[in-house]
């Protein structure tokens, strides 16, 4: 396995890899070098035959705050992409798709925030297991744009896709299970073990099956439309960019983030004014 510096990867249990995004003090925001690490590492996990199933997490307080606003993400991409209008949410696109298209299961462990772009890497997993401090949310609609991965209303329904877009509100463990954004919410110091008991449970299956049984789903998935959806909403992401209250917020994004971030969700009372302390992402 390679060397990383913004992900750990262990195997605990027999057949069974994990990756743990690594940025605690950043609150695992991603980054475009932690996503190239990450995105590396679930490849390799599918070539290896010791590697069954992938288990992904992150480190410290939480899944992921987001993406990383402090950093050019333009610059260091994990793989080419036309520039352009648009760019940004085709490149999280077709990232989350790479994802989906592995021949073996990725489970996402989620606890703590798992925002913006940390909820699309836990959409893009084929199964999510959620701690009861989960807090996940697509917090940028309220002043920026869209998500760039609109899986909403794939996972979610019609109504509480909805809600989540109209409001930018943040749902908790049990009610992301409720909504069919995760599969099952168990307390937070119990999470790792049901975790891998699951992984456990999925690994007896060879992969020569379980990648059939994976493709069955969703190719159910994509006759319906969802691929074709997502792609296309990239470009309602981008016209959100064009807006007078986007370029407003953005210009105001690009002085300060924090600032920015603290003027978005006081009105509404969550993410970092409940807390006070400053997070990278979102």
């Amino acid at each position: 396995m390679s060397d990383y510096q913004f992900i750990l990867i262990d195997d605990p249990r027999p057949t069974v890899r994990r990756v743990t995004l690594n940025r605690p003090e950043k609150r695992n925001a991603l980054s475009n070098p932690l996503r190239a690490e990450l995105f590396e590492a679930l490849q390799e996990a599918d070539a290896d035959d010791r590697v069954h199933v992938t288990v992904l997490r992150g480190a410290g307080k939480c899944f992921s705050s987001g993406y990383d606003l402090s950093s050019n993400q333009g610059r260091e991409l994990p793989f080419p992409s036309a520039m352009g209008d648009g760019f940004w949410p085709r490149h999280v696109v077709e990232g989350a798709f790479r994802i989906w298209d592995l021949a073996k299961p990725v489970i996402a462990q989620v606890h703590g925030y798992c925002l913006a772009g940390g909820s699309e890497l836990m959409a893009a997993c084929d199964l999510a297991y959620v701690g009861e401090s989960a807090r996940i949310g697509y917090p940028p609609v309220r002043l920026m744009s869209p998500p760039d991965n609109q899986f909403h209303p794939w996972m979610a329904g019609m109504r509480n896709a909805m809600e989540l877009m109209l409001t930018g509100d943040a749902v908790d463990g049990p009610e992301a299970v409720r909504m069919g954004l995760a599969n099952r919410c168990w307390p937070d110091e119990d999470l790792e073990e049901h975790v891998l008991a699951v992984a456990e449970r999925i690994a007896k299956i060879p992969p020569d099956l379980q990648q059939l049984n994976k493709r069955s789903v969703h190719r159910a998935m994509e006759i319906m439309g969802m691929r074709a959806a997502i792609r296309s909403g990239t470009e309602i992401q981008a016209l959100g960019f064009h807006q007078k209250s986007a370029r407003d917020y953005l210009r105001k994004l690009a002085e300060n983030v924090s600032a920015a971030l603290s003027e978005r969700d006081a009105p509404f009372g969550d993410y970092r004014t409940t807390d006070g302390k400053k997070k990278s992402g979102a």
